[in-house]
């Protein structure tokens, strides 16, 4: 067998061996998925069937495809209800096989930030550090003399105005709230707002902005929720009209859907024993301690009971024929009306 092969320097998809040479995938499989590493971060978020449907995999090869992958470890889903009674259906396809925990510490993970989407305050200038201007700081001396300068006469020494930034320097980091919660918390908070991506492309957040909502979201957190509660509760309910503002939508739903914080039991005070008191029934004298207001105990009240229900009822009367009745009514003999 003769081979020519060209390395492509571009428009390709790294496949790994243990996915071409798979003995338990078919080749939907290896194609689906090696088709879903290529794509663009931006169709992701699009479900797996929508994905093979343009392939051409669909119906029971689709669903053939699937299952191997999902048995083989490199397809993962997650399906739970919110708060509206909604379904929702994550997926996870990686290019390894993957392991349930694996998984569930990858869905939990945000990515990494690239250095394109990091904030304008990380970046420093390679000058060196921003320094005040060196200009300035001259006051001009007055003339009192007696000819005239057609310039006016200079303000009053003040207090010093502060330096402007030099376009070197970095703009300033914006003031970040004071954390008045757990430094773990606040950062299990913020992994879960920038994961909201990988299920919904429009509840994309930056870092800042993550950083900024965090401190409203660790206020579920503290309330006892889990992160995966307060994640489920962020994506429920996705609006008709969709998200314009992923900023303004996630600060208003941890704001109006903010549970109840949870109630301290109250101290209980046992409620002393009732005192001993005679037993009112027939038989030996004995004492008891009642529950209630009752004047009997009740092993006497169960043998009073069973003696009012141990003697049957008397039987009915056995129920005549029309007939019968009929004839013993003309057999009785009946007084006529006056006469004594």
């Amino acid at each position: 067998m003769l081979r020519h092969a060209i390395a492509p320097s571009a428009r390709y998809t790294k496949a790994s061996n243990d996915v071409v040479r798979h003995p338990r995938l078919s080749s939907d499989a290896k194609i689906l998925l090696l088709y879903v590493q290529g794509l663009p971060d931006a169709t992701t978020f699009k479900p797996l069937s929508e994905l093979a449907n343009k392939l051409g995999i669909k119906g029971r090869a689709y669903q053939k495809a699937k299952q191997q992958l999902v048995e083989n470890g490199y397809v993962h889903e997650w399906r739970s209800q919110g708060d509206g009674g909604r379904w929702i259906t994550e997926q996870l396809v990686a290019n390894t096989a993957l392991t349930s925990e694996q998984a569930t510490r990858v869905r939990e993970t945000p990515p990494p930030l690239s250095r394109a989407a990091a904030p304008p305050s990380t970046h420093f200038p390679t000058v060196g550090e921003p320094a005040a201007r060196t200009a300035g700081g001259y006051e001009p001396v007055e003339d009192h003399s007696d000819k005239t300068t057609p310039h006016p006469p200079s303000e009053p020494s003040g207090p010093a105005r502060p330096p402007e930034p030099s376009a070197l320097s970095a703009p300033p980091a914006p003031e970040r709230p004071a954390p008045t919660a757990d430094a773990t918390l606040l950062a299990r908070a913020e992994r879960v707002l920038l994961s909201l991506r990988h299920t919904r492309r429009e509840l994309h957040l930056g870092a800042r902005e993550a950083a900024q909502l965090a401190v409203e979201a660790v206020k579920w957190l503290e309330r006892g929720l889990s992160a995966s509660d307060l994640r489920q509760a962020l994506l429920a309910e996705r609006p008709k009209e969709g998200v314009r503002s992923a900023v303004g939508f996630l600060r208003y739903r941890l704001a109006q859907k903010l549970p109840e914080p949870r109630a301290t039991p109250e101290f209980y005070e046992p409620t002393r024993p009732r005192e001993l008191i005679e037993c009112q029934a027939p038989g030996d004298a004995h004492t008891f301690r009642p529950l209630l207001d009752e004047t009997e105990c009740t092993p006497c009240r169960l043998i009073a009971a069973n003696t009012m229900y141990a003697t049957s009822p008397s039987p009915e009367p056995d129920h005549l024929p029309w007939r019968e009745r009929f004839a013993q009514i003309n057999t009785t003999p009946t007084t006529a009306p006056g006469v004594g």
